[in-house]
């Protein structure tokens, strides 16, 4: 994995301002959700923060391994950082009883951190492409 490209990926992040975050729960059954950009940490590490619904937070219990997905749609450049979570940090919580968001489906009730150490980049796109990488 090239530190360089891993600058790349975060810069593209932060220019679209969201990511999309894949995790599977112990039987491989997958699951997506969105988050805001990633931010780069040390040692080939990304951060990403979210109000994350409960099946990702239960995924990454049980299945460590996590897929981070970077995609213009615009102009069909994207990434896929490939890696496992090391760590979730509870951020915030929210505070108080709020009976109109009670009484609708659940929302997330944590702002958490995931940090993530990428072990492969390769590239996403709608166009043909190869999972080398990169």
């Amino acid at each position: 994995m090239s530190l360089e490209t891993l600058k790349q990926v975060v810069s593209l992040s932060e220019k679209l301002g969201h990511v999309f975050v894949a995790t599977a729960d112990a039987s491989g059954l997958p699951h997506m959700a969105a988050a805001g950009k990633i931010k780069l940490a040390p040692n080939g590490q990304v951060e990403v923060t979210s109000w994350f619904c409960p099946v990702t937070v239960d995924n990454l219990a049980v299945n460590k391994y996590v897929t981070l997905v970077v995609w213009d749609a615009k102009t069909d450049t994207g990434y896929q950082l490939l890696g496992n979570c090391e760590e979730v940090q509870e951020l915030h919580m929210l505070n108080g009883y709020a009976p109109e968001i009670e009484s609708k489906a659940p929302v997330p009730q944590v702002e958490r951190k995931l940090t993530v150490k990428v072990d492969r980049i390769v590239d996403f796109r709608h166009a043909p492409h190869t999972d080398t990488e990169k």
